[in-house]
């Protein structure tokens, strides 16, 4: 689905992240992990076209991205980013409806293909009882939901997240990779989310990509990656060490 060749990300002149080279298939869960600072963002708004590729390629269904239009890409790419949502007077609904504006407009008028599309992702996302809901009275939970609701009736293969449970408590974390993981795998998306949550990535992933402080991007199974001693190197430091079977940390006292 998407492909990066010798990919360096960054800003104006400042790079980042250089020569990087991945895959992200169809019908997977990819978690992006890495420290902080390390380029996860930037790389997730290279893949999404916000900000270009300073140097090498992106690849989207064979195509490179720079060649897509605006409207091109906004049918094959989803979104879902971090930011809090600051949204009045509108309702759940209508922000999945928003999905499909690169179909009608931004003021254009729904079909009865796009209202069904609208109601297949609230169904899919099980946000149901939330669809009249305003925006504003909705968990941090509910929120990213009805985001992904959005993604989902944009009706795009890939679907790209920046830290979905970054605001969520627990359970709501294992909910959404578990959601998020029945949508790429029922849905055949190409789904991948960069997140903090090691243990839980690790366990519910196909796939992992891991940026090292070192510049290093692997990528393999979680199994792979754990058995290669990446994940460890990533998450070891003094007093807490990881366990390549479990897939947990544990932390002495």
């Amino acid at each position: 689905m998407i492909e990066l060749r010798h990919l360096s990300t960054g800003y104006g002149t400042h790079i980042v992240a250089a020569d990087l080279n991945a895959r992200l298939k169809e019908g997977e869960l990819t978690s992006l992990l890495g420290p902080n600072g390390v380029g996860k963002s930037t790389l997730l708004r290279t893949l999404a076209a916000f900000q270009p590729a300073l140097a090498g390629e992106v690849f989207v269904q064979g195509q490179p991205l720079g060649d897509l239009s605006a409207s091109e890409i906004s049918q094959k790419i989803g979104v879902v980013l971090t930011e809090r949502l600051d949204v009045r007077n509108m309702t759940a609904y209508d922000m999945v409806a928003m999905g499909r504006s690169p179909y009608t407009g931004f003021w254009g008028r729904l079909t009865d293909e796009d209202r069904q599309l609208i109601n297949e992702a609230i169904e899919q996302t099980g946000i149901g009882p939330l669809r009249e809901r305003s925006i504003q009275t909705l968990s941090d939970g509910e929120r990213q939901k009805v985001m992904i609701a959005k993604a989902l009736a944009q009706s795009t293969p890939i679907i790209l997240l920046d830290e979905p449970t970054a605001f969520l408590d627990f359970p709501s974390k294992v909910e959404m990779l578990r959601l998020l993981k029945r949508l790429a795998h029922e849905m055949n998306k190409c789904i991948c989310l960069s997140t903090h949550d090691v243990e839980m990535a690790l366990q519910l992933s196909d796939c992992v990509w891991l940026m090292e402080a070192s510049g290093r991007l692997a990528t393999g199974s979680p199994r792979e990656l754990a058995s290669d001693g990446s994940i460890a190197r990533f998450v070891s430091r003094e007093g807490v060490s990881f366990d390549a079977e479990s897939f947990t940390l544990r932390i002495e006292g």
